[in-house]
């Protein structure tokens, strides 16, 4: 008689070690989405901007890891940085880039 997957100790084992290797890729993501969702609800937005906020902050996030890991820092400095794409939110951060942006191109 065939196991039942659900009873099998090697798939939970397997299951949570993948999950151990994930969740710091994944934490500092989830960090930067709750507290843009929170800046969001706390300024009075809508729904829509709640998610759309969480999203792209959480989504630019985890294009830092990357970007980290070129430059030879610490991948843990996603998180810190992560954060402050939370706070600061992702207008703010988007004007600061093309403000840089003018300043490099008029040079």
């Amino acid at each position: 008689m065939p196991k039942m997957p659900e009873k099998s100790p090697d798939l939970w084992a397997a299951f949570f070690a993948w999950l151990e290797a994930v969740a710091p890729t994944m934490y500092a993501p989830a960090l930067a989405a709750f507290i843009a969702i929170l800046r969001v609800v706390y300024g009075g937005g809508t729904r829509r901007q709640m998610i759309l906020e969480g999203g792209l902050c959480g989504g630019m996030t985890l294009a830092l890891k990357p970007a980290l890991l070129w430059a030879g820092l610490p991948v843990d400095m996603a998180i810190f940085l992560g954060a402050c794409a939370g706070f600061v939110g992702v207008e703010k951060l988007r004007d600061w880039f093309i403000r840089f942006g003018e300043k490099k191109a008029s040079v």
